[in-house]
């Protein structure tokens, strides 16, 4: 592939980032979504698990080798299927200051990222204490030498107070005055901005949430979209199947691109990821979850499925009874199926929250 040579042809695109906390995707689920990514349209996927810590809090060190040739094999995978790949840097511990040291550590960790040839690199700073006058400051020198010494040819960043919902400040602290102003004043126009929408996770989008963002940002946003994404201490209680609803195909015009957080569940998520894909590619209607089911290679399986969805998105694994749980386990446990692994999985609590994620 050229190395140079950008594999999205407009200006707006879409993709995956694995960007959840809890029960990660394995190596094997990871390297499966790059053909089905593919076959949908999907621009890209951006490795961004927080389950890393080689990407969190302990990014300054090296990846074992064993994982460094995992990550090798997982970008050739990409790129043999011509869907850019990404990689989401969290520089844990820079929140409140950057010194030379931190400056050393950050630009020794891009010089190694640099050797997967990764087409997009994120810097995120979402979910750590913000709240002091200096910070747009302080992570503007951080992006600025990124962008500088890596050699990815995408760059997007998600602030701190990546949303206008009140639990952030809660959580994290008062988002210092002018913060996004000065964050996107300091950022190369050409650096991508996050931005979930007036939630955490947000239920619909419109144009006028985009312009007023793109306002502050001084730049349309990349929408991270927390749908169908259920890794919290109450949405792990539940499974997201259903098609994507309040995202208008205008949001093309109002939005740099559009990224989607999917479930803990990897086959599973390819359920609502199908809609996505269907809002955006001309001449097609949305085909709810039926389609998307058949794609999971069993029709009987999809029929029930198609049963007992309402439950499974709507009163959950907590709604459910001892006796409805066990009979629903019996059922899927003869479907050879790994989406129904997944709900048997889900039914026996094995996707617990993280307590670690403190916004769903």
């Amino acid at each position: 592939m050229d190395e140079k040579q950008p594999l999205t042809t407009s200006g707006f695109f879409y993709g995956v980032i694995e960007g959840f906390y809890g029960h990660q995707w394995s190596w094997s689920a990871r390297a499966h979504y790059a053909a089905f990514l593919s076959e949908l349209g999907y621009d890209c996927y951006i490795y961004a698990p927080k389950g890393d810590p080689f990407l969190r809090s302990r990014w300054r060190e090296d990846y074992p080798e064993d994982e460094w040739i995992k990550l090798l094999e997982l970008v050739d995978v990409y790129h043999r299927s011509s869907v850019r790949f990404g990689v989401g840097l969290s520089p844990v511990g820079l929140n409140t200051g950057y010194s030379s040291t931190d400056r050393n550590d950050l630009l020794k960790k891009i010089d190694a990222l640099n050797e997967l040839n990764i087409d997009i690199l994120c810097i995120l700073f979402d979910d750590v204490e913000g709240n002091h006058a200096g910070l747009a400051n302080d992570q503007s020198a951080i992006i600025n030498d990124i962008v500088s010494a890596s050699s990815a040819r995408h760059f997007a960043v998600c602030p701190t107070y990546y949303s206008f919902d009140p639990v952030l400040e809660t959580v994290f602290g008062e988002m210092p005055p002018h913060y996004l102003e000065d964050l996107g004043n300091y950022v190369p126009a050409s650096v991508d901005i996050f931005w979930t929408g007036n939630k955490v996770i947000s239920t619909e989008y419109t144009r006028q949430d985009m312009e007023e963002v793109s306002q502050l940002l001084g730049r349309k946003p990349l929408l991270w979209d927390n749908y169908p994404v259920n890794d919290g201490r109450l949405t792990s209680n539940f499974l997201n199947l259903r098609p994507y609803l309040g995202r208008p195909v205008e949001l093309r015009n109002c939005c740099s691109g559009h990224i989607v957080n999917p479930m803990n569940q990897p086959f599973l998520s390819k359920i609502p990821l199908q809609s996505l894909a269907e809002i955006y590619q001309p001449g097609t209607e949305s085909k709810i979850e039926f389609g998307a089911m058949e794609r999971l290679g069993n029709s009987a399986f999809s029929t029930r499925l198609q049963h007992d969805i309402d439950s499974f998105q709507d009163r959950g694994v907590t709604g459910l009874s001892v006796g409805e749980k066990n009979s629903l386990i019996d059922i899927y446990r003869d479907f050879n199926n790994p989406a129904a692994d997944e709900i048997c999985e889900w039914l026996q609590g094995y996707y617990q929250f993280d307590p670690e994620c403190l916004t769903s």
